[in-house]
């Protein structure tokens, strides 16, 4: 295999700009069909991002067998499904996140993998991103000592501009998002700190809906303890006033501190003496293009797997136990 020919499940916001235009950029890929259950947008789609072939079943892109790796988008109700079918037609998979409804998903798509030829990168794409691989460099230098513990606070309105913007709101219904905003977002920072730290050794939590917009918990608390003593703290609410928002990650050590935003472009130092040094980053146009081009150099056995299916197995875990003794 010399190059990666994709098709795209799922269309739609995400694909629009954070990833669908990287499939043509990246090296030894090429973006041959793309697929939505609307016609129109489909064709729309396909037409102004140059794409050869477009269609409204899934199983086209599937079974077409020029197409060696599909990247599945549509919403999570439905990764299980093209998932397991794209291990059974022998594809290479590039999954989003949530990568599941919950974990009893996420294990059946684990156990399939065992069994297959299928190689597959889950879509917490933030690892590749300059940002947070500054972070990992001070993190991996000691510039902050022994690490003892990390700190997230997301406080969001309800209706923020930190999710892509769709027509129907299914990311705030549970039977097709796995669980509010929530499941949209912590993916991605849940998986930050299994990159950081590994695996937690303990798990607990709390959720509410506390505002009653939607079927979705609007608020979760989240405690962590990992193997190297590390302990964490999180906090997620989506229903605070506008003046309350903040989106934080810091990161304490026995001589300093990291602070960073998890949508911003900054990272700051804080030494033991209060010194800060700023390192900014310039945003990518297409967000997921590096790691993409990881997935595809893992795909094409140039490299290790970027973001395996157990570390997408371990974030469905944290977010089902801190979220499994909701109050309603």
């Amino acid at each position: 295999m010399q190059k990666i020919y994709w098709g795209i499940i799922g269309c739609g916001d995400v694909a629009e700009v954070k990833s669908g235009p990287a499939f043509q950029k990246c090296e030894h890929s090429e973006l041959v069909s793309v697929m939505r259950r609307n016609p129109e947008k489909a064709k729309d789609f396909a037409k102004r991002h140059n794409v050869p072939n477009w269609t409204t079943n899934a199983d086209e892109i599937l079974q077409n067998p020029k197409i060696n790796a599909v990247y599945i988008a549509t919403p999570p109700s439905s990764h299980l499904l093209y998932t397991l079918k794209a291990i059974e037609a022998g594809k290479h998979i590039y999954l989003e996140k949530p990568i599941t409804l919950n974990l009893s998903e996420a294990l059946q798509i684990k156990t399939a993998l065992e069994n297959s030829t299928s190689k597959l990168v889950v879509a917490h794409y933030r690892r590749k991103l300059p940002a947070f691989l500054k972070v990992k460099q001070l993190l991996d230098e000691n510039a902050i000592g022994k690490v003892q513990f990390a700190e997230i606070k997301i406080i969001q309105p309800n209706h923020d501009k930190l999710t892509a913007e769709t027509e129907e709101n299914w990311r705030l219904q549970p039977e097709i998002s796995g669980g509010g905003y929530f499941y949209d977002l912590a993916p991605h920072q849940l998986d930050l700190m299994i990159h950081f730290f590994g695996d937690p050794v303990s798990i607990v939590g709390s959720s509410a809906n506390q505002s009653g917009s939607s079927k979705a918990n609007d608020i979760v608390n989240g405690i962590m303890s990992f193997n190297n003593k590390i302990e964490f703290t999180g906090l997620w609410a989506f229903n605070a006033g506008v003046k309350n928002r903040i989106d934080s990650c810091k990161i304490y050590g026995s001589n300093g501190v990291i602070e960073f935003s998890f949508f911003g472009d900054q990272v700051s130092l804080i030494n033991s003496k209060a010194a800060k040094e700023i390192f900014n980053f310039k945003t990518l146009p297409h967000v997921q293009r590096p790691l993409i081009q990881a997935a595809i150099n893992y795909f094409l056995s140039k490299e290790e797997n970027p973001c395996t299916i157990e570390s997408g197995v371990e974030v469905m875990r944290i977010m089902e136990s801190f979220t499994k003794s909701a109050t309603h």
